[in-house]
């Protein structure tokens, strides 16, 4: 899911900047707004850390291929879109300077796909269906559907930016993407599931100030 540079080409890159900067901007004013944001800071520390982690470990999914947590989503639920969006690109931009995963001018590209779709973005569409459809709060089926979603989802755009870039010919780049990334996505699932249902029941506390944020 991290794209190297030479893949995508400079203009899709740079627009991807682009937005990712104007997203970071309206986030760290979502976030500077919020009244216990000082409160929150520690949980999002730790929660980088646990992201940041994560993703170092590896999973096996398919002839010799892995896939790791992408994270974004599960993040979002913990502690609310736009932190998540702050955190995944710190966890980002570390990999991308520190080990070389991603490249440097394609980092905002990755910081769209893995902070902002797979989290924000597929945060939002899982509050609308479950504002909608009357759901409970946390269930595991609809959480984990939106968590395998929200790497499908991240995969896509990447797709989509190869066969903008001319990389790669769309009857070959999305299906071979999308098919792997739905096998890493029942992974991302389960870790998903896992930890949100761990935390809420040692400290569902932390659950209780969370806003759906827009």
């Amino acid at each position: 899911m991290h794209i190297p540079d030479g893949f995508v080409s400079l203009p899709v890159n740079l627009v991807n900047a682009g937005i990712s900067l104007s997203l970071m901007g309206y986030a760290l004013k979502k976030v500077s707004n919020d009244e216990n944001h000082k409160e929150k800071l520690p949980l999002v520390s730790v929660f980088a850390a646990f992201v940041f982690a994560a993703q170092m470990l590896n999973f096996p999914v398919v002839s010799g291929t892995s896939g790791h947590l992408l994270g974004g989503f599960l993040a979002s639920l913990i502690v609310g879109p736009w932190y998540s969006f702050i955190l995944m690109s710190i966890v980002l931009f570390l990999q991308c300077f520190g080990f070389a995963d991603g490249g440097v001018i394609a980092l905002g590209s990755n910081i769209f796909n893995m902070a902002f779709i797979g989290g924000v973005f597929t945060y939002w569409i899982y509050i609308v269906v479950e504002k909608s459809f009357k759901i409970k709060r946390f269930n595991a089926l609809l959480i984990g559907f939106f968590s395998w979603f929200s790497v499908v989802l991240s995969a896509f755009f990447c797709s989509l930016e190869l066969v903008l870039s001319n990389t790669s010919k769309p009857e070959m780049v999305f299906p071979a993407m999308l098919s792997i990334h739905a096998l890493i996505g029942i992974g991302e699932a389960l870790i998903t599931v896992s930890v949100v249902g761990l935390i809420y029941k040692l400290m569902p506390e932390i659950f209780i100030n969370l806003k759906n944020e827009n």
